[in-house]
């Protein structure tokens, strides 16, 4: 495995935040995986992973606020 990645995402607009984790996301090699730190809980974008990469990705919770949190998201499978 890789240097693990840090992508933090609290000074980027919201707009664009969710675009940067799936681009960080379809970047990674299978086994790979990026910490995410955020401002709020990431639960939303959790079910966007759950809907568009089920099966294919790992979710696990480093630091859960009240202001920062932090999730080890990892890449299973390769893309189709």
């Amino acid at each position: 495995m890789s240097k693990e990645i840090e992508l933090d995402v609290r000074a980027e607009v919201p707009a664009r935040r969710h675009e940067l984790i799936f681009e960080t996301y379809n970047n990674l090699a299978v086994g790979d995986a990026f910490v995410l730190v955020n401002d709020h809980d990431p639960k939303p974008l959790y079910y966007q992973f759950a809907a568009e990469q089920a099966g294919k990705f790992t979710w696990d919770a480093i630091e859960e606020g009240p202001e920062r949190w932090q999730v080890r998201i990892g890449r299973t499978e390769p893309s189709a």
